[in-house]
């Protein structure tokens, strides 16, 4: 659909427009009461959100991230689907999945009593993604933009067998400076360092996350609050999640961003990624006719509710 045709369905009148973004990708954009956002229908990856009154976005998006078909956008949030990291199959397949390199369609759009704009946007098997992954499927990813950020991401097996995922929602959080940033909430957690230097060894979070290199990490039975704290900026983000068990923290450090063609090498200094995800050991199994969802509730410090 042309950008007039999604306005023309789908616009709200101060709420919601379609607009070319960058690289000339449709770009749906919200301002409400509460905050600003933009969401690409490629990848169905929300790649800003700006709360009233914020001094700097929540999210953090490359300056030399690739607008190009058939690569991902380094930042906000890409959704990591239906694998998360490399092809669990060793099949060449692209590292994350496929729905981040494809178009989304808009399903339906909305306000909500708050004054809240929801846009959801679907994602189904085509010939194309069952010669990648053979199985039927609807993916859908509500947002929603107010005083909070809101994602949901629905997998629905609309095939005749089971199938199995793993997923992230990878976000990217804005933060002044790295070394002063801290990630709390996993004191006691079990995780999997696949850091470089690493070698995929099991160990356990004692205090607060903190990161002088590479930190590439998957945590398992994690709370359903976890919260960045960053000092530079004198702000909290706060996540909440449902409908995992994991979280995966990330930051390439000086000498893997060195290498990143679509990140500055400096960039590493002013962003963290902790994802809400089903990685690692969490494998889940969808039935045929049932469906799963994982949800991220993105706030600053006094506005990330006790429940999503």
């Amino acid at each position: 659909m042309t950008l007039q045709g999604l306005n023309g369905a789908y616009a709200l009148a101060h709420h919601l427009s379609f607009a070319a973004g960058p690289g000339g990708l449709p770009c749906v954009q919200v301002r409400n009461a509460h905050a600003a956002a933009v969401v690409s229908l490629y990848g169905g990856q929300v790649l800003a959100y700006r709360p009233v009154g914020a001094e700097a976005d929540v999210l953090f998006l490359s300056e030399q991230a690739s607008f190009d078909a058939g690569k991902a956008i380094r930042g906000g949030v890409p959704v990591c689907w239906p694998w998360f990291g490399h092809d669990p199959k060793g099949l060449g397949r692209p590292n994350h999945g496929f729905a981040r390199i494809r178009l989304w369609s808009v399903l339906r759009t909305g306000t909500t009593p708050a004054g809240d704009t929801q846009v959801t946007l679907g994602l189904v098997d085509t010939p194309e993604t069952q010669a990648i992954w053979p199985h039927a499927f609807e993916l859908t990813l509500q947002i929603t933009v107010g005083t909070t950020l809101r994602l949901a991401l629905t997998t629905r097996n609309t095939g005749n067998a089971p199938f199995e995922i793993t997923q992230a929602l990878h976000s990217y959080f804005t933060v002044g400076d790295i070394a002063q940033t801290t990630v709390t909430g996993l004191h006691g957690c079990h995780y999997t360092d696949n850091a470089a230097s690493a070698g995929g060894a099991v160990k356990q979070q004692t205090g607060a996350v903190r990161f002088t290199s590479e930190v590439d990490r998957i945590y398992t039975e994690v709370p359903p609050e976890l919260a960045v704290e960053d000092a530079a900026l004198q702000r909290t983000i706060g996540i909440r999640s449902e409908g995992t068990r994991t979280a995966v923290v990330w930051n390439p450090g000086a000498a893997l961003a060195a290498g990143m063609a679509d990140l500055p090498d400096e960039a590493y200094q002013r962003f963290v990624c902790v994802e809400t995800a089903n990685a690692g050991d969490e494998v889940l199994s969808v039935p045929a006719g049932d469906e799963h969802r994982l949800v991220a509730h993105i706030g600053l410090k006094g506005w990330c509710p006790a429940s999503a």
